[in-house]
């Protein structure tokens, strides 16, 4: 393990990256049923191109994370991105509208556009060219990525990852209903039977919340991990007492042999570039594009983000093995693409192991190692409750919040950008389209400040690209 992961250099052991694998995992293991779910319309398109995607989701996260273990060394994860999810599974309806074919027949054209976008960031990646435009976002920026991917935690956190249904609806949020304009008489009428299940999903997560906190302070390892145990107690507790259900219901029936044979016949290996090149040309090629770039900026924000706040930048804020890190991400990609999910990418949820000490491509190949599990135990991991990994990317965020203190408010080309993006991610829920706004108001403010000439060329090439990306309609 020394060897390989040089442990020692990077100030870590194995105990402590081991858990810091299994933290990030937990904090991200939701993907593992949402994803497909969300490809599928939640198993609308049929139980077999379901269990194909569930498949695909955790192997090809696992390739894609591995790579980054050993490729680069570091200890980020990755998994089908979400919102990049949700717009597959929009095209996918797009392209069937359009050709008039099945769900599945347009999801295999889909498919084509993921195995395209991988395929050139490989080229890219081993051209040094992604890298070059990671050394394009000015310095500014890139200090105020890490507070808005905080701020993004929080949202999520606090936020969609809570959201609750019920039989007058939903979904119901934490701070929109529960902290929200909504009195408790009036919040438990909208609610109807939900409002119990908001009241111990909050508290539970302020339980954990704080239960990482004291942990941290007192300098325990694995605090995070600990944290979230604790909550999911308190959660599986209170749905026995006051929910009166059972929280391991689930686990009756489940079946634990992996659904290979459904992967072979919708997903593995399935391509019809005939459906793709149907909805035209110019289409086509937009829809390459329009991945490629929420993908690469989502991506660079995350690892640029997250290995801030680990202290794995330099002092222009470059992280040593980015090209390795970038290639490992198209990887996961094209591995996606060959399996049967949209497009993988290094996930923000990997802060929560980095704050959990992991430093090296160890804490990466323990998650990766989890999701190839999970092919057998998906119903166990299916059992960690929302208000658990709320805890952890609520605490995690607030720590990242913290890196604000690395933008100099005083320069208006640091704090108008940095301010847009702490403002943009969340609401946007885009890494990618945060970046854009701030790079855009960047070299706004450069140009007509009369210091255009201290812009970058590549710099200008990427704010008109993202001007062209948020004006165009797909």
């Amino acid at each position: 393990m020394e060897k390989i992961f040089r442990l020692k250099e990077n100030h870590t052991n194995v105990r402590t990256e081991i858990v810091a694998g299994i933290t990030t995992f937990m904090t991200m293991a939701y993907i593992i049923a949402l994803n497909p779910n969300l490809l599928t319309n939640f198993g609308a398109e049929g139980q077999a191109l379901w269990n194909g995607v569930f498949l695909a989701t955790c192997i090809a996260s696992a390739i894609g994370t591995i790579a980054m273990a050993f490729m680069a060394n570091k200890p980020f994860v990755m998994a089908p991105g979400m919102g990049l999810n949700s717009f597959f599974a929009v095209v996918t309806a797009n392209i069937a509208a359009i050709t008039g074919t099945t769900y599945l027949v347009s999801f295999q054209a889909a498919l084509c556009i993921i195995l395209i976008e991988g395929i050139v960031f490989i080229i890219l990646s081993v051209l040094n060219v992604r890298e070059k435009i990671v050394e394009a976002i000015p310095l500014g920026i890139r200090h105020g990525i890490s507070p808005a991917i905080g701020l993004m935690l929080l949202n999520i956190g606090v936020g969609s990852n809570v959201g609750v249904y019920s039989e007058t609806g939903g979904p119901f949020y934490a701070m929109r209903d529960f902290f929200g304009a909504l009195t408790p008489s009036v919040a438990r009428t909208s609610m109807g039977s939900g409002y119990t299940k908001m009241v111990l999903t909050v508290a539970t997560m302020f339980i954990g919340l704080f239960m990482i906190i004291i942990l941290a302070h007192k300098g325990v390892k694995g605090a995070v991990l600990l944290g979230m145990l604790v909550s999911s107690i308190v959660y599986w507790a209170g749905e026995a007492l006051f929910l009166h259900e059972n929280p391991f219901a689930s686990l009756a029936g489940a079946s634990f042999v992996p659904p290979v044979k459904d992967m072979v016949e919708t997903t593995l290996f399935k391509f019809n570039f005939q459906g793709l090149f149907e909805v035209g040309a110019f289409t086509s090629v937009t829809l390459i594009i329009t991945f490629c770039m929420i993908d690469m900026f989502d991506t660079i924000g995350t690892l640029v983000g997250t290995a801030s706040r680990a202290g794995m930048v330099d002092d222009n804020g470059n992280m040593p093995k980015m090209k390795e890190a970038l290639l490992s991400d198209a990887i996961g990609t094209v591995a996606g693409s060959l399996t049967g999910t949209s497009t993988v990418t290094t996930f923000v949820e990997s802060a929560s192991g980095v704050e959990a000490g992991g430093r090296t491509g160890l804490t990466a190949l323990t998650a990766g190692i989890l999701f190839l599990c999970c092919m057998f135990i998906a119903p166990i991991a299916a059992l960690i409750p929302a208000a658990a990994t709320s805890s952890a990317l609520v605490y995690v965020g607030i720590l990242m919040v913290g890196s604000l203190k690395k933008v100099d408010f005083d320069d208006v080309t640091q704090l108008v950008p940095v301010a847009l993006m702490l403002i943009a991610m969340p609401i946007s829920g885009s890494i990618g389209h945060g970046i854009g706004l701030g790079m855009i108001a960047y070299t706004v403010i450069m140009f007509f400040e009369g210091r255009g000439k201290e812009v970058s060329a590549l710099t200008y090439v990427i704010s008109g690209l993202f001007l062209i990306k948020f004006f165009m309609v797909v």
